[in-house]
């Protein structure tokens, strides 16, 4: 067996330069969290109109009098409800998270 030096990876990467820190805290985050409100709003009405139409009822009259009533469900406008509401949902959840990082992520203070 022969027994050869392993590579540690060190030698593989450029020495880190020193730069400035990322900051988490950015003002800009409040207005990106509105713009995915008013989004996740208009995703939440456009998949409340897909289900609303995606189901269309027929009515039929027999010659002895009888009413027939069934439902007929159109699968695309359904799987488009789901979708946006899908989309809806995330798009909350990423405000939530951008306005969380515009309020609360401050970098520390330097103690003097």
């Amino acid at each position: 067996m022969i027994d050869l030096p392993q590579p540690t990876g060190a030698e593989l990467w450029p020495p880190e330069e020193a730069g400035p820190a990322a900051r988490l805290h950015k003002p800009w985050r409040t207005l990106v969290a509105v713009v995915e409100v008013v989004l996740a709003v208009l995703a939440g009405w456009a998949a409340y109109a897909c289900w609303h139409n995606s189901v269309a009822s027929v009515v039929t009259r027999t010659d002895d009098g009888a009413v027939l009533e069934s439902h007929r469900y159109f699968g695309g406008l359904l799987a488009a409800a789901i979708g946006l509401g899908t989309v809806a949902a995330l798009l909350l959840v990423d405000a939530v998270r951008q306005l969380a990082l515009a309020i609360r992520a401050r970098s520390p203070q330097p103690k003097a």
